[in-house]
């Protein structure tokens, strides 16, 4: 212990400035610079028993901070992490990866040997700023104590400029342990994307009018723009009379789906995410992972389609087709200048003929979307995907989901009209992440004056991944719910077994994807200080739910479902 001003003293005192309350982690022996500075400071350090874990709190975190932010700008929308050296980042990097594709604001640091001590090769030693560098917007490590007041700044404009992103930054030992008399640079204001090129928004405004059957297709980058992109985009769809989807793998509420003119989110399968792509001219607005599972036998989108491109990220715009029209810029500012210019293109008559086109394929789209979820066997005891969504929709249908339910999310996706900001999903889709984003959502809700109920919707194999997390949300006292939809296997692998091999069940081993026997998920919650309750047949579902949401700290809900 020292009476000296040190660095970590320094980057703690940033941590304040810049209005982060909390730091998630797992501290090791190159961290107790930073964990003794936090034990004098405001800011709360939340245990994760393994770094991944930290990694996905901070991420669920910022992801649920980001949308407070948009209504109170006051708020930082950023997430941090603080890891231990090599072996501690490498544990880390399954969920930053995660926090990647998810675009969370997230600051990532982790301490490292003494600057003049590596060339001895000591125990936990490593790359750190090469092994992060793939799964993050910048990746650095700070060198001289003197460079700390700017490196972190730096970090946190980073991560928060759109489009937004982790960082990271590496903190040797004795930069945290030397002395200085600086003081945290300020952040100063963080821009938005902009409204886009007025050109190019001409030329989309163009296509859009002259087209026959315009769809949009609309991926998380709106809802990340805020609740006025979402509006944005439902003006646009009916300024056009598009007919609206939602991209693969959509992880947000990036469009009401009760709204006329919402036909339904893409499957990530090829004929129907072409069939459904299939039209002379494709908006895409905000997307990123519009594609498929693995590789598709033909193009998803005919060739000769008409395509415009609308984001804040320069990287997704053309990348899987030509872009007819490239927008740089926020989303939302982008879309509302496309509104303005298509008024002046088309008429009301031209608007209601596309209308009546969008009502005939949606007839014919709806009825086969509603089935996911469903399961053919009556002579199962226990809930359908589509019994414990529309349970759960009854009883907490304002609640915040958090969801890696994997193969139960398209029935979630499909049956529950969620509202902007109140769903964020695994976008990166390694297990893992769901059930930590749960808890640091909960951390998060938990700010606000009128927090809303928070559910964890995590398949029973994602759930086993960190199934330790759980203690973070005791030691916490975290109002928070986790169900869990448990079918006992890995089942989205063996549609993928049937997906990629083809065949019928009963032609495969299925070798390493049943849990036989099951883990008593009950017992390993209530281990770890949660309540928890087994649910076996649909008829309990909702009363379970009512005493979870009623009970205070985290409640655990093992949900068995059909296979």
């Amino acid at each position: 212990m020292t009476d000296s001003y040190t660095g970590a003293d320094l980057f703690v005192d940033a941590l304040e400035s810049y209005g982060v309350d909390y730091l998630f982690g797992n501290p090791g022996t190159t961290e107790l610079p930073v964990v003794d500075a936090i034990g004098d400071s405001d800011v709360e350090y939340v245990l994760g028993l393994h770094e991944d874990v930290a990694v996905g709190m901070a991420a669920g975190y910022a992801q649920t901070r980001r949308y407070h932010s948009h209504h109170d700008e006051s708020i930082a929308p950023v997430g941090v992490a603080n890891l231990h050296i090599a072996p501690g980042l490498a544990h880390g990097l399954g969920n930053l990866y995660a926090a990647k594709i998810a675009g969370a604001p997230l600051v990532v640091t982790a301490g490292n040997h003494s600057t003049d001590f590596r060339h001895e090769e000591p125990i936990l030693s490593g790359d750190l700023v090469d092994m992060a560098e793939g799964f993050c917007k910048w990746s650095d490590e700070v060198l001289d104590v003197a460079a700390l007041p700017t490196m972190l700044r730096r970090a946190f404009r980073v991560a928060m400029t759109p489009p937004t992103g982790p960082v990271f930054l590496g903190l040797p030992l004795d930069v945290m342990l030397a002395e200085t008399d600086a003081d945290p640079e300020r952040l100063g204001a963080i821009p938005n994307a902009g409204s886009g090129d007025p050109a190019q928004l001409d030329r989309a405004a163009d296509l859009l009018a002259e087209a026959d059957t315009p769809v949009l297709v609309v991926g998380d980058g709106v809802a990340r723009s805020g609740e006025d992109a979402v509006a944005a985009a439902v003006e646009l769809a009916e300024s056009t009379g598009a007919r609206v989807h939602g991209e693969i793998l959509a992880c947000e509420v990036d469009y009401p789906t009760d709204h006329d003119q919402w036909v339904s989110y893409i499957p990530p399968d090829e004929d129907l995410a072409s069939m459904l792509m299939d039209s002379d001219t494709l908006a895409f607005v905000g997307c990123s992972t519009n594609t498929t599972l693995t590789r598709h036998e033909e193009a998803l989108v005919d060739p000769d389609t008409t395509c415009i491109h609308v984001g804040d990220d320069a990287w997704q715009i053309g990348k899987n087709q030509p872009a007819d029209a490239a927008i740089v810029g926020d989303p939302g500012l982008a879309m509302q200048g496309l509104i303005e210019r298509v008024d002046e293109r088309l008429s009301d008559e031209v608007v209601s003929e596309r209308l009546e086109h969008v009502a005939a394929i949606k007839e014919m789209v709806e009825a086969r979307m509603q089935q996911m979820g469903e399961d053919e066997d009556p002579d199962d005891p226990r809930a359908s995907k589509a019994q414990l969504v529309d349970a759960m929709e009854r009883v907490a249908g304002d609640a915040y989901i958090v969801d890696e339910g994997v193969t139960s999310k398209y029935a979630m996706l499909t049956r529950w009209d969620l509202a902007p900001e109140q769903y964020i999903s695994n976008k990166g889709g390694g297990l893992g992440y769901g059930l930590p984003a749960s808890i640091g959502a909960a951390v998060a809700e938990g700010q606000r004056d009128d927090p809303r109920d928070v559910i964890g919707f995590v398949g029973d194999g994602s759930y086993l991944y960190y199934p330790h997390a759980i203690y973070s949300a005791a030691r916490y006292d975290l109002d928070l719910t986790v169900v869990i939809p448990d079918n006992r296997n890995y089942r989205i692998l063996k549609d993928n077994t049937l997906d990629i091999l083809g065949g019928e069940e009963d032609d495969y081993e299925f070798v390493g994807m049943d849990f036989e026997p099951p883990v008593d998920i009950v017992q390993n919650a209530e281990s770890h200080g949660a309540r928890a309750e087994l649910v076996e047949t649909p008829d309990g579902i909702e009363s379970a739910l009512e005493d979870a949401l009623a009970t205070d700290g985290p409640n655990v809900l093992d949900v068995l479902v059909h296979d």
